[in-house]
C-alpha cells in the first residue's frame, strides 16, 4: 500500500512539474498567436488598414509621442520595441484594443484611441497584436513573455 501511495504521489509531483515547466516555457506565455504565419499575415493587413494611420506603417508611432499636444492628448505611441506596448501583458493589450485607452484607464483619462469592438473581430484584434509582437526583437519578445507569465496570461 505504501508503494502505491508513493508511486501515485511521485506521479502527481511529476505531472505538476511537467505542467509548470510547460506553462513557464516563454514561447507559450500569453494569448497572442505571434508565431502563427497566417495570424501574423492577417494582423499585418488589419494593422495597415486600421492602425497604421496613427501608429505608423513601420510601427514607429507619432513624433513626440511622450509629450501631450495642445489639446492635452498624447500622440500615438510606437508599437515597436522603442514604445511601451511590450510592457503590458496580452490580456491588457487586448482589452485596450477592444475598449480603447480611456475606457481601460478610466478616471477621466483622455485618448484619441477608441476601442475596436464592433469594428474588428476578436480574431482580428488578436492577429493585429500578434503582428506587432512578431516584429519585436527576440529579447523584447522574451521579456514580454515573462510579463505574460507573471500576469498569468
Amino acid at each position: 500500500m505504501k508503494q502505491v501511495v508513493a508511486v501515485t504521489a511521485a506521479a502527481g509531483v511529476a505531472a505538476a512539474a511537467y505542467y509548470w515547466l510547460a506553462r513557464s516555457d516563454p514561447r507559450d506565455a500569453g494569448i497572442l498567436p505571434y508565431r502563427d504565419p497566417q495570424a501574423v499575415a492577417l494582423g499585418e493587413a488589419v494593422y495597415l488598414d486600421n492602425c497604421a494611420s496613427c501608429h505608423g506603417a513601420d510601427l514607429q508611432g507619432e513624433p513626440n509621442w511622450q509629450d501631450r499636444d495642445s489639446d492635452g492628448y498624447l500622440p500615438a505611441p510606437p508599437q515597436d520595441e522603442s514604445g511601451h506596448t511590450w510592457h503590458h501583458p496580452d490580456a491588457q493589450l487586448l482589452d485596450i484594443t477592444r475598449r480603447g485607452v480611456a475606457e481601460v484607464v478610466g478616471d477621466g483619462y483622455r485618448s484619441r484611441m477608441g476601442g475596436f469592438a464592433g469594428v474588428l473581430t476578436e480574431e482580428e484584434m488578436l492577429a493585429v497584436l500578434a503582428y506587432i509582437k512578431s516584429r519585436w526583437p527576440a529579447e523584447i519578445v522574451s521579456r514580454h513573455n515573462q510579463i505574460n507569465s507573471q500576469a498569468g496570461d
